[in-house]
């Protein structure tokens, strides 16, 4: 089930249209809080420190407070200016700011979270740690780190990405009984690709699952495209050609990878990943200038990316194809796409996916902490699978050879990559599970994991 997420926007405009609901949203949202506060509390005497705010934020939890009291919950209830009396508390709860903080946190709200976030016991915020975007996951200035958040109405993506899964603990999402249907934005889920999750035929052959061609692998980077191809092989790819620029005889550890010329590889193709270990050489450009006019599927990654984004004629090419387009941007390369800067990327990653996506005609994946997968009619995904063990060298290679795998064998192109980013971030889950990580997760360690994760879910749906 898709769990829908919000901006502000569209929060905004869904509080206006029930305005006049019964009874009212605050009142639900501290009746919720309430259920959820009682939950954490369990079996401890000691009273709940209630922080209310001077906005709406402060307005759900003095609810909150008069509902606990009501049910025989000892509440500490401390308003704007007050002072926070000494004391054992068994909850903290965050109420001082909402969505609709725009400006850094200073002064005396900061130096109060400072201290809620030195207690040792739980802490639940509501609707979203005071501090934190609730549209970018940006710190603003100070933000509270909080072991739980209750989220109103819907998920907010800052929750989700950058740094809002460093403050916000276990989230919890509660919609107040509204229905949200038809917001482009949602956790990414099951559901973005389980139609495509469908068994394998019997009267097959390696010709049904399609030709994908890896195409990259520059002098000092033929483990980039050899990842990336390894990846395809194990997810299910018929035939994959890897099409290097430094020329190799045969992936000693993978000899049913097809080592060709880049020419000879994409002229089996009808899928092409490219862009690991490519280089930025000449050769690398005529490559890209030819596959960017191909009629079969592409997922352009890496150094493709930065020539794309060199390149304005290239870019152009990219934004008119006929056939799906797949990229897989990091922050750096997602900003020399845009002419921007890291930083403005990172300020708004849904925005610059979604840009991004419109901008190329393209499928896209802007890697990091939440990737955000966005598609050209407006839809957009968070990913909440994966960790930092993902944070290391060839893991996003592994990622392009899986979305690659997945298109040779037809999946729909916005299918294929919300399978490969979520898969992905499965398997560096169940490698940290087992103990192998989150410390020293190998990017070569994701592709038999993630093999058994996509042949666990068919078989788990057939």
């Amino acid at each position: 089930m898709n769990i829908p997420l919000l901006r502000s926007g569209e929060l905004r405009e869904l509080e206006r249209r029930h305005a006049d609901t019964r009874p009212p949203l605050m009142e639900r949202a501290g009746r919720a809080a309430a259920d959820q506060a009682q939950q954490l509390v369990k079996g401890s005497r000691a009273p709940v420190l209630v922080l209310a705010g001077p906005g709406n934020n402060g307005g759900d939890a003095r609810v909150m407070a008069r509902v606990l009291r009501q049910r025989g919950v000892a509440v500490v209830l401390v308003g704007p200016g007050e002072t926070v009396p000494d004391g054992k508390y068994g909850l903290i709860v965050d109420g001082l700011f909402g969505i609709g903080l725009t400006r850094p946190i200073a002064g005396p709200y900061s130096d109060l979270i400072v201290r809620i976030n030195a207690f040792p016991g739980p802490v639940l915020a509501l609707d979203i740690p005071s501090g934190l975007d609730g549209d970018t996951g940006r710190v603003l200035g100070v933000a509270v780190r909080a072991t739980h958040t209750l989220s109103f109405i819907g998920g907010k993506p800052g929750l989700y990405t950058l740094d809002g899964p460093d403050h916000c603990g276990e989230i919890h999402v509660v919609d107040l009984g509204l229905k949200l249907d038809g917001f482009p934005g949602a956790i990414l889920s099951l559901d973005d690709f389980r139609d495509s999750l469908i068994p394998r035929s019997r009267n097959s052959h390696k010709g049904s699952y399609g030709s994908l061609a890896v195409i990259g692998g520059a002098a000092g980077m033929t483990g980039a495209a050899l990842l990336a191809a390894r990846a395809g092989l194990k997810l299910g790819a018929g035939r994959v050609f890897v099409g290097l620029l430094q020329e190799l005889a045969v992936d000693p550890l993978r000899p049913e990878l097809m080592l060709r010329s880049p020419e000879d590889a994409l002229a089996q193709a009808t899928t092409a990943v490219v862009g690991p270990g490519l280089g930025a050489s000449d050769a690398a450009v005529e490559i890209l200038r030819r596959v960017v006019s191909a009629d079969y599927s592409l997922l352009l990654d890496a150094d493709a990316l930065n020539l794309v984004g060199a390149h304005p004629v290239l870019a152009a090419r990219v934004a008119r194809r006929n056939q799906p387009t797949l990229i897989t941007p990091h922050p750096a390369e997602a900003a020399r796409l845009l002419a921007s800067t890291t930083e403005a990327v990172q300020a708004d990653r849904v925005g610059a996916a979604l840009e991004l996506a419109q901008r190329f005609n393209a499928h896209v994946a802007l890697k990091g902490c939440g990737t955000v997968v966005a598609h050209p009619d407006g839809r957009w995904r968070i990913n909440t699978t994966g960790n930092p063990g993902l944070a290391s060298g060839g893991s996003g290679d592994v990622l392009s050879g899986m979305a690659g795998a997945l298109l040779a064998q037809g999946r729909p192109a916005a299918a294929a990559l919300s399978a490969a980013v979520h898969l992905h971030g499965m398997a560096a889950d169940a490698l940290a599970a087992s103990g192998n990580g989150p410390i020293g997760i190998a990017a070569a360690e994701l592709i038999p994991v993630a093999r058994t994760l996509l042949n666990r879910r068919i078989a788990d749906l057939a």
